[in-house]
């Protein structure tokens, strides 16, 4: 049954791929570039046919993580006007631009979807016992936890927050010094589109044998309308491609160690085994995938969309390109440090 899961997990990586892909192919489609060839993958060609009427041709590659849109006279010099490197630069930065764009437009979409179907950082209180927590109703949307925002980008995430005031309600009523009194904390929420501030007591009690400390309240996402859940994707999206920076910047601060992070294989691991448990959790894979290719993709790392950006923006800048077989090489460097940090951060991943 794993098996096809993995399946599933590849197809959907791919197809995240193919969007990306299929960005550059529109804009280029759009501008009136020469494309040579679409390939879904690398490596030997396992089905290829090229159009009679474009001279196009569409392949589909022996290893399908992965995939490109070539240009006529992309890597090279030529003489031809057709030729990608001698388009204006505003043009082909478009289309560097375009698979990137594909991805985040993807991302909002099916963030929109997520917010839509099953929610996801927002909470809504789903039952209240009055003993402890009376001022409460069914139906509260909890936006902020002692004025700290409820959003897994940027703010904190209430299953965090409710730890916290449950470890320091402990740490409270479990001190030396403890002298009577009731530990609380502020939550405020939405109710009827109203904003009002609430308080928890937070009280201990025995629960089978073991002290626990009771909110009287339980929570489950929210899940928002339409037009709501419209306003908010783009929020959604934007917090996914940010925590993915926040974490490259964490990796090269040193704040995280490298095994921590994963390549092609974990993120084939990981889905699977997330779709295996239950199939929703793909409505927050899917954006979140989408939102990390578009940032991974416009870094200006060599070989990346980013780069190829920034040294059209200098050819720009200086009225002539840098040389040729330069960038070509910087690039064909890039990609090689690229394919060996994805294939060691994957190996430290499952052996560390």
């Amino acid at each position: 049954m794993i098996v096809l899961y993995i399946l599933l997990a590849v197809v959907i990586l791919l197809f995240m791929v193919l969007i990306h892909e299929f960005g550059h192919y529109i804009a280029g489609k759009i501008l009136k570039f020469k494309i040579t060839e679409f390939s879904i993958g690398f490596g030997f060609p396992i089905f290829s046919r090229t159009s009679k009427k474009t001279g196009e041709k569409f392949s589909f590659r022996i290893f399908p993580l992965g995939g490109y849109c070539a240009f006529d006279g992309e890597d090279e010099d030529s003489a031809s006007p057709t030729a990608f490197n001698n388009q204006k630069p505003w043009k082909r930065i478009i289309v560097f631009c375009a698979g990137v764009t594909a991805n985040f437009i993807t991302a909002i979409i099916f963030s929109w979807i997520l917010l839509c179907t099953i929610g996801y950082d927002v909470k809504q209180i789903a039952s209240v016992d009055a003993q402890y927590a009376n001022s409460f109703e069914v139906g509260d949307v909890v936006t902020h936890i002692e004025g700290q925002k409820i959003d897994f980008a940027f703010g904190a995430d209430y299953a965090n927050l409710i730890s916290q005031q449950k470890a320091q309600a402990k740490a409270f009523y479990e001190a030396e010094d403890y002298a009577g009194g009731e530990y609380t904390f502020d939550v405020t929420v939405k109710r009827n589109k109203e904003q009002m501030d609430l308080v928890i007591v937070v009280h201990p009690a025995v629960v089978d044998g073991e002290k626990q400390y009771m909110i009287g309240i339980t929570a489950q996402n929210y899940v928002y309308g339409a037009w709501a859940g419209f306003c908010r994707c783009f929020e959604v999206a934007f917090g996914f491609a940010w925590v993915l920076l926040k974490s490259l910047w964490m990796l090269i601060t040193f704040q995280v160690p490298i095994k921590e992070m994963g390549g092609t294989v974990a993120t084939i691991t990981t889905i699977a085994t997330m779709a295996s448990q239950s199939m929703t959790y793909l409505l927050v894979l899917i954006p979140l995938i989408a939102a990390n290719l578009a940032v991974f993709n416009i870094l200006p790392f060599p070989a990346l969309d980013g780069s190829h950006v920034l040294f059209t923006l200098i050819e720009w800048i200086r009225g002539k390109p840098i040389n040729r077989k330069v960038e070509g090489m910087i690039h064909f460097v890039g990609l090689c440090v690229l394919f060996g940090f994805v294939i060691i951060v994957d190996i430290l991943h499952f052996v560390l």
